[in-house]
């Protein structure tokens, strides 16, 4: 039986509350026999019994108030004649842990409630029109269209610490998120001021990007979720999720639901507030809603917490390997100061010109475009099979390069070494561009084979560091990220694999790209480009 709202009005009167009122939805709790309690609702003294399912609810509640929570719950028990021992025992269960784990919260020393239940004190509102009020130990976000992104922030800043959240967001196409160690220039968008700064995202569209990092009014896309798509699974929609974060020294580490999300190495933002994201929306998305509560943070005391291994980390220190990549298998393939690792494609020592190391960068000089006529390609000393490689790049205007793997040297082929290729192209000037089969020589893509699908806003501009990564899996699954995004995949070898080389440029060497292992190739294309923090993991 399921326990009606008049035996819960009738147990309130037996407390000296005389009615209930409707909340947010949440989650019923179910029995094990299809039985449930009250799906929401509270009491106007102040005693939720909404979503009994969530034992963090009852960290909001004061202890009177969790003991009156407990007292009006038998007395349902007691109205409603609710007899079976399964039903009994279930409930006194929960009573019991709802109990342990609100005490255990209260008493863990430290952490500071950054939102008193009661009112905004402590924050204020920065950017667009949306509103944000306090309600029933909730802060509540309400959208507003023809507005940019609103901001409810700490008027605190913080450097170190552990914060933890939970959030709801009405909308199932909407966003949101949490402003990490942010800022505010007053000055930016005609006066109207813009916040910028690390976000944990809020993602419960399609694409399940919660728990990334997205640079807020800054650098866009940090940690897009497809590089860790393991946890993509741990946003659980129409419900309130649990949100870590945590951010120490100068990284940050995201979790949702208890599922490690993003790992994140940055060279800015030491401190700064913390803020709540109410996103700037169209007419037919106004009026929804984001709830936040059981808000708190710890500043003292802190360790950072481990993460799990083979979690891809985006670090932003040049040429650079934290603690956790070494550990996880990671290397470095171009030390930022010499050529060490690194021959002539054409010889067994470096090209005498033609390349030149500086400020961290490795960079191919410009030879007026004409292919390996200057130093002419560089590849590894090592070779490798299956891998996990990531790169920086930066060209010059109409540049053309490119990343080539399993090259094997055995071609002799009189310009660039014969390999597949992760191809570097500025695709507005060059004309390579527009040649080869429906864009496959485009950046990213493979070349000559299979075309990069990306967005423009994932590409950053000529003269800018981007990111690219190639990922070959033991099963030979290969795919290409640029800027954290996967732009493509396909399986060498394959019957498709095959079908495309057929087509191709390659079709006059025997098994192209079909090698066991071979060396990492940077490309003299005779345009200025230059690499750095090239790194590797070999995968088994």
């Amino acid at each position: 039986m399921v326990v009606s709202r008049k035996s819960a009005a009738l147990a309130c009167e037996d407390q000296g509350v005389s009615s209930i009122s409707n909340t947010r939805p949440h989650q019923i709790y179910k029995t094990g026999t299809g039985n449930a309690i009250p799906q929401s609702g509270k009491f106007p003294g102040g005693c939720r019994y909404t979503d009994f399912g969530n034992f963090q609810n009852s960290r909001s509640l004061s202890t009177p108030k969790r003991l009156k929570f407990f007292k009006i719950l038998l007395h349902l028990l007691i109205r409603t004649k609710i007899t079976s021992l399964t039903i009994m025992k279930r409930t006194l269960q929960l009573i019991i842990a709802l109990s342990f784990i609100s005490s255990s919260a209260m008493a863990q020393p430290g952490w500071t409630n950054l939102f008193n239940g009661k009112d905004l004190t402590g924050w204020k509102t920065l950017g667009g029109k949306a509103t944000f009020r306090a309600e029933d130990g909730v802060i509540v976000a309400t959208t507003v269209a023809n507005t940019g992104n609103t901001f409810l922030v700490t008027k605190k800043e913080y450097g170190d610490f552990v914060l933890e959240l939970d959030i709801y967001v009405e909308d199932e196409e909407g966003n949101s998120g949490v402003q990490t160690r942010s800022h505010f220039d007053a000055a930016a968008n005609n006066g109207e001021g813009k916040v910028y700064g690390r976000q944990c995202e809020v993602d419960p569209t399609w694409r399940r990007w919660t728990g990334g990092v997205y640079d807020e009014g800054r650098r866009e896309w940090i940690y897009p979720m497809q590089l860790n798509a393991a946890a993509q699974h741990a946003y659980k929609p129409k419900q309130y999720n649990h949100y870590t974060i945590e951010c120490t020294g100068n990284e940050m580490k995201t979790w949702v639901n208890g599922i490690a999300a993003a790992y994140v190495v940055d060279t800015l933002d030491a401190r700064g507030f913390i803020g709540l994201q109410a996103h700037a929306v169209a007419e037919d998305r106004a009026g929804k809603k984001i709830f936040f509560k059981n808000i708190r943070i710890k500043t003292t005391g802190i360790r950072p917490t481990p993460f799990p291994p083979g979690v891809y980390v985006v670090n932003y220190v040049t040429n650079s390997l934290n603690e956790y990549e070494k550990k996880n298998g990671w290397r470095l393939l171009f030390d930022g100061k010499t050529n060490n690792g690194w021959i002539s494609a054409k010889r067994n020592t470096f090209p005498a010109t033609g390349w030149s190391i500086s400020n961290g960068a490795i960079t191919v000089q410009s030879s007026e475009g004409k292919e390996s006529t200057n130093g002419g390609d560089i590849v590894t000393k090592d070779q490798f099979s299956a891998f996990d490689l990531s790169f920086e790049f930066k060209m010059t205007p109409g540049a053309n390069s490119g990343v080539k793997y399993f090259v094997t040297l055995a071609e002799a082929s009189t310009g660039s070494a014969i390999g597949l290729e992760y191809q570097v192209l500025d695709d507005s000037l060059h004309p390579d561009a527009k040649m080869g089969r429906e864009g496959n020589r485009t950046l990213a893509s493979l070349y000559d084979l299979i075309k990069a699908d990306k967005q423009k806003r994932f590409i950053r501009p000529v003269g800018s560091w981007n990111c690219g990564r190639i990922v070959v899996y033991p099963n030979n699954k290969v795919e290409h990220y640029l800027n954290g995004v996967k732009v493509l995949e396909y399986i060498r070898g394959s019957k498709e694999y095959r079908s495309l080389v057929a087509i191709s440029k390659y079709v006059i060497w025997k098994n192209f790209g079909e090698a066991y292992k071979g060396h990492i190739l940077l490309q003299d294309h005779g345009n200025e480009v230059s690499y750095r923090s090239i790194k590797i993991k070999e995968l088994k």
